[in-house]
Formats: structure tokens, C-alpha cells, sequence
């Protein structure tokens, strides 16, 4: 299928061919046949990208800062890597989309195959939606209104936030896309619409529509309001796209006592205070398509408002703009300026800032639609092994350090899948791999590849991992290997009866400085070891820090110092206990003390805390044997206090280069895992124990 993207390095729009996505649980599977592109938001994303290196800081000063700050903490060259890596991913473009539901996922009742659908997918051939932000179309509208559904729920969620009366006077500033639907909806409410534009084309189309504007720069519009209403206006609904602070200023000094103003574009808000001080003046900003929006358990897990308590969410939102449309009450057909081909799409993007031009649509032909879930892009690379190598998941950590790695060693990746295609064609392109899928079990049953990389989200690590071992694979899976205890149970249980292998990228252990270390260490008995992570803030919405999903950030990063200490230690954990700072809060995973005693009498003590200041070190750790004391600051310097040695001094390096250089060898070779599994099982079961013993309150066995 084809797909439009923006390269946020060079700024280039391009027309790319991907995989078409697989239907997931509470998704819609939807054949694109137009999509609506907005000028406003997309214009802001391509000026984004074309701008230089000084003007996208500029644009992103907190941006900015955090890059400084990572470059005190980690050095130079990793956070140059950082920053080229997040340019390098191509944003998708698009959110206003109408076609056929060609599949529904588990959960999706409110439509079905052969529906003809609204949605916020993206300018693409296929697209995959949560069921909630789908909505079905009614007989009465046809596909080329119903792909407006979006930007007219962005209009009707800024007037909901205005709370229009029958026979108030509304003032709409900008009249765009999003200006003409909102003052037509606003007529449907009852309301005196006055519009606020300078293009005279947009006026007319207004005037047109029964929408009396003013030219702000032939009258002054907040006299022109005034002697209309003689108090002022109701309530001021701004969709304009300005960098200036006098709209903001001009709608206050329009405004009556006590009005409300409402903002749904993008202006400056330097706000003088007495503007709003004197008239007690409200002000509120409108955010998307309404309730819902960027909640992850109503978006990605389904999870509805009850409407008794919400009445108009974002999908029910959808639906009221698409009753408006089959009333009569709001027409787009008006709004309608080009309708292109996809192929066309340069000649729109090429004209984005045309002042003549309100909607432009893309037409989707059967060739841009074809349900392809496997695409073919070159003839491949090197072979590291016998067969070669499918990785299963294209997010940071893949695009950051596997696929570079990778790529060093000359390591012979034949496929690369993700679910929805895009992420995994851009990396696919970039290292040269053949193939790019989206269906996983497509390439677990491939005999052809005979190793697998698993680096998707934490919840599907362990079934995906049962199934590469039913397939006799030789297996790698990011950290953590499970998040449940069923799930570790259900793994053992298959490796009796695998002929393949299973690593987990525990990478710390093969740190140049914790091989220093394990080799100084090695004639020393029971040990105690301090280990510290500041790991930062992660706000509660991420997906890591949802149970289900992410498994909390203990099992998902703090497994990483667990297997460090057994590494270190030379024994497995016995018994593990975790105190946290918030014990019953969802906070609590995010700043605990582990404890962990191990079976040889080694001692350990992990501090995994969120609430450091940034520009302090992540990870130290401290060892202290039989009068000796041994620090690995940051995997950047090694101090040895009471050795022949004083320490060692390196580059960060947190081992990741050589875990996948000694898995490859043993791909290729054969032997020994290059972690022992019954130390993966140990350092695994751990991590989800410790959470465990929070609830119980005391040690817990490690069995």
C-alpha cells in the first residue's frame, strides 16, 4: 500500500509503499478511499522539517535543553546519536480519513465488514484504528463529506467548550476549515455568527454559508463587534493560525463581562492580564477531537466513558458531525477546493500555503490500496549464520542499538516486521534488509530464518518467545523475558522440548567494566553490592507503566541490575524483598529498594529511583569485598580502591556491542547460550517476585 510521510531531517514529503497492517484486538482494519489533508497542522510539520538545525531549536527550546543535559550525563557522541536518531523517524501525516472496515479486531462491535467508515487514520492505503476513534457513516452521506468527520469533531469540541446559548453572538477568528464548520455548527446552535478573516476568498465562501465576517485589516473587527452587540460578544472561538499575541488581546477586548474564550488553533498567548482582569473573563483551551483524547485506556485499551458521566467523548463526537451533515445542518461539499490522486499528493503539498484553497482531498486508486502484508525491497545482506536472522519489533530500541550493532557485525537480517509497516520499511531501507512484514506469525513459521530478535512491547515478549521455541528458533528477546509468573512457567516449560536457544539482552554483564570487574572479583567470597539507578521520570500514560502492557518499570528496566548482581556475584537470588517510596500508588515501582540475598551469602541492595535530578549519573554501582571497595560510575569509568589497579576509563559502553557479537558466534557455532537460561529464569522470576513481596510485606523465595 502507499502511505504519505514527513522527514523531519530533510523536510521532503514522500509517497512510500509499506506493508499493509494486521487487525489487532480493538482495532479497525480500513481500506482508504480519501483523506483530508489539513492544511494547517501538516503546513506546521513541513515547515517543521524544512527548517534549518538553528530554526528547529529554536522552535524547540526545551528540546534544546535536554539535549545539553544529556550530553553532560552521557557523553558527546551518544546523545549526537540520539538527537539524528529522532530526525531520522518519519512522521505519518494525515488524520482525517474515510473508507471500508475490511476487518474488525476482538472487541469491535459497533461495525463491521463492508461498513464505510470515518476515522483518524493517516494518508495511507490500509490503515489500522482503535475502535474508538471510528465512526460508521450514515446512508445519507457520502464518503467524500464523511472524510471531514475529524476536523469537524476538533470544530464541535471547541464549541462544547464554549457552552453556546440560543441567541448568543459568537465570534469566530480565522476562518479556515476548521473556522467554516465551526461557524455553521455554531448557526445550528442558534447562535449570531461573526467571522474574523482577512482573505476575501474565505469571506465570501463564509457569506455564502450565512456567516457575516469582517476584514480585520479594511475594519477594526473589536468596533465592529461592539457596535453589533453593544456589550460585546458572547464568546470568542479562535481557530486562527498566528504567531501573534494580538488575537488573543483583540478577543478579550471584544468579549462582554464575563465571556468565554475558547482556542482551537495556534496563536501567541502573552496575555495581558487586565484584558481579562477588568471583564473576569474566562479562557480555555480545546484540545483535539474531545474526551478521550491521548488516554490510553479509552484509545489504545477500549475502554469507554460511561455517557452518563461523559456525554460526548471524541467517537461520539464523530457521530454527532456526521448527523449534522445528513440533517442538512452542516455543509462541506462547499468546502471542498481539489481532489487529487495519491499519486498527485506534491501538487497539494506544493501549494499548502495557497490562501484560495480550504479542503483538499486525496483519492486512494485500488493500486495505493492493495493489501499486501509483505513487500520486497532489496536483495539482502551478508550471512551471519547458516539461515538468517527476523526481527520482530522496529521501535528506539531497535532503530537505536540493535540494527546499528547489527550492522557492524555484518549479522544477516533477511525480514524485518512491525505491526503497522511503516517504522520497519524506513529501517528496513536504511540496513539494507530484503523483507519487511507486518504479520508476526508469517515469520515465525518461515523455516528459512533460523534466529529471531523480539523487541516489541513487554506483553507479548513471552507468547511470542513459546512460539519461536515451538518453532525451533533461535531466539533473543529485549529485557524483560515475562512479566507474569504464568507466562515464565509456560517458557520453562518449552524449552524442554525446543531444539533452539534463548537469550535475554541482560547487556550489562558483558560491559567491559563489568568483565573488569567479575575477573578482579573472582577470588573474593560472599560480596555486598550497592547498585543505583536514577532513572528518570516516566509520566504514568507511557505504556511501560502499565501492568498489563509494560509490566511497571521493575520488571521492565530494573531487571537489568538484578542480573548484573548475579552476574557479579557469580550465584542466583534466594530471596528478594522490595520497600518503595509509595507503597499501594501507582508511583511505588517507580522509586524502590530491592534486596536480594543470594544463594552463595553475596548481598545486594538495588536503589531503583525516579525522583533524581537529570544531571546525575544513571547507574552506579558499588562492590565491596574483603576490605576491598570496586564503583562502575555510569559504564564510563571503573574506580578500584584497595586493587594493584586504580580503574579504567571508557567510552559508555553498557555491553551492548559485545552481547550481540558472542550471540552471533554462538548462532553460527553452536554451545552454550551466552547467558545461562536457569540465570535468565532466576534474574526473571526476581524481578516479578520483588513486586509480589510489596504486597505481602516480607522476604519472598525465589524458586
Amino acid at each position: 500500500m502507499k502511505q504519505i510521510i514527513q522527514d523531519l531531517r530533510s523536510g521532503d514529503t514522500m509517497l512510500v509503499e509499506v506493508p499493509a497492517p494486521v487487525v489487532l484486538p480493538g482495532h479497525v482494519l480500513i481500506r482508504t478511499q480519501y483523506t483530508l489533508v489539513s492544511r494547517g497542522t501538516e503546513r506546521m510539520l513541513v515547515d517543521f522539517g524544512r527548517a534549518g538545525w538553528i530554526d528547529k531549536a529554536r522552535q524547540q527550546p526545551e528540546k534544546v535543553k535536554q539535549v545539553l543535559q544529556k550530553v553532560k550525563t552521557d557523553g558527546l557522541m551518544p546523545t549526537v546519536q540520539t538527537v539524528m536518531r529522532k530526525l531520522n523517524q518519519p512522521i505519518p501525516l494525515g488524520y482525517s480519513n474515510a473508507g471500508t472496515v475490511m476487518a474488525v479486531g476482538k472487541g469491535v462491535t459497533h461495525v463491521k465488514p463492508g461498513d464505510r467508515v470515518a476515522s483518524n487514520g493517516p494518508h495511507a492505503g490500509v490503515v489500522l484504528v482503535p475502535k474508538h476513534l471510528v465512526a460508521k457513516i450514515p446512508d445519507e452521506v457520502t464518503m467524500q463529506e464523511g472524510v471531514f468527520t475529524v476536523i469537524g469533531a476538533i470544530a464541535l469540541q471547541g464549541i462544547r467548550l464554549v457552552k453556546p446559548e440560543l441567541g448568543e453572538t459568537v465570534v469566530v477568528t480565522g476562518l479556515g476549515l476548521i473556522g467554516l464548520v465551526a461557524g455553521q455548527l455554531l448557526k445550528a446552535h442558534g447562535c449570531k455568527v461573526i467571522g474574523i478573516e482577512p482573505d476575501a476568498g474565505k469571506r465570501k465562501l463564509a457569506e455564502a454559508l450565512g456567516i457575516h465576517s469582517v476584514d480585520p485589516v479594511v475594519s477594526d473587527p473589536v468596533n465592529m463587534v461592539m457596535q453589533a452587540t453593544q456589550a460585546g460578544a458572547d464568546a470568542v472561538l479562535i481557530t486562527a493560525s498566528s504567531r501573534s499575541n494580538d488575537i488573543i488581546s483583540q478577543a478579550a477586548r471584544m468579549s462582554r463581562k464575563r465571556g468565554r474564550i475558547v482556542l482551537t488553533g495556534v496563536i501567541g498567548l502573552d496575555i495581558n492580564r487586565s484584558d481579562f482582569y477588568e471583564k473576569e473573563l474566562s479562557f480555555q483551551v480545546s484540545c483535539s477531537y474531545g474526551p478521550g483524547r491521548y488516554d490510553p485506556e479509552y484509545e489504545e485499551k477500549g475502554n469507554d466513558y460511561p455517557i452518563g458521566y461523559v456525554r460526548w467523548t471524541e467517537q461520539r463526537n464523530f457521530e454527532a458531525v456526521l448527523d449534522s451533515m445528513a440533517s442538512g445542518m452542516l455543509d462541506v461539499k462547499a468546502l471542498i477546493s481539489e481532489i487529487k490522486d495519491i499519486d498527485a499528493f506534491a501538487e497539494i503539498y506544493g501549494s499548502l500555503d495557497a490562501s484560495d484553497k480550504i479542503a483538499s482531498l486525496l483519492h486512494y486508486t485500488e493500486e495505493a490500496t492493495v493489501d499486501n502484508k509483505k513487500i520486497r525491497l532489496s536483495t539482502g545482506t551478508s550471512r551471519a549464520i547458516d539461515g538468517d536472522i527476523g526481527i520482530i519489533g522496529a521501535g528506539n530500541y531497535t532503530s537505536a542499538m540493535i540494527l546499528p550493532v547489527l550492522s557492524k557485525l555484518n549479522a544477516g537480517i533477511s525480514t524485518i516486521c512491525s505491526a503497522r509497516g511503516l517504522s520497519a520499511t524506513q529501517l528496513a531501507k536504511k540496513y539494507h534488509i530484503p523483507v519487511v512484514m507486518t504479520d508476526a506469525s508469517e515469520l515465525m513459521e518461515d523455516n528459512k530464518i533460523q534466529a529471531v530478535i523480539i523487541a516489541t512491547r513487554h506483553d507479548a515478549h513471552a507468547p511470542m518467545v513459546v512460539e519461536a521455541l515451538k518453532q525451533d528458533k533461535q531466539v533473543f528477546v529485549e529485557k524483560p523475558l515475562a512479566i507474569r509468573l504464568r507466562e515464565l512457567d509456560a517458557i520453562q516449560e518449552e524449552l524442554f522440548h525446543t531444539e533452539g536457544s534463548l537469550t535475554v539482552g541482560f547487556n550489562r554483564r558483558f560491559s567491559p567494566h563489568s568483565r573488569a570487574a567479575k575477573k578482579l572479583l573472582s577470588t573474593s567470597g560472599p560480596v555486598n553490592i550497592t547498585a543505583t539507578m536514577n532513572a528518570g521520570f516516566i509520566p504514568r500514560e507511557h505504556w511501560i507503566q502499565d501492568p498489563d502492557i509494560g509490566g511497571g518499570r521493575i520488571i521492565g528496566e530494573a531487571c537489568h541490575l538484578i542480573d548484573l548482581l548475579v552476574y557479579l556475584t557469580g550465584s542466583k537470588v534466594q530471596s528478594v524483598m522490595m520497600n518503595t517510596l509509595h507503597p499501594g500508588t501507582p508511583e511505588s515501582g517507580d522509586n524502590a529498594s530491592i534486596l536480594l540475598r543470594f544463594e552463595n551469602g553475596s548481598n545486594g541492595t538495588i536503589h531503583y529511583f525516579s525522583n533524581g535530578h537529570k544531571s546525575y549519573p544513571k547507574e552506579r554501582i558499588e562492590v565491596y569485598a574483603e576490605g576491598r571497595t570496586l564503583v562502575i560510575d555510569n559504564f564510563r569509568r571503573s574506580h578500584y580502591f584497595g586493587f594493584k589497579k586504580s580503574g579504567m576509563k571508557t567510552k559508555q559502553d553498557k555491553g551492548q556491542y559485545e552481547m550481540f557479537k558472542t550471540l552471533l558466534a554462538q548462532w553460527k557455532k553452536g554451545g552454550s547460550p551466552i547467558i545461562p537460561v536457569d540465570e535468565i529464569i532466576n534474574v526473571s522470576r526476581t524481578s516479578i517476585l520483588a513486586l509480589e513481596s510489596v504486597k505481602s510485606g516480607g522476604w519472598v523465595e525465589v524458586k
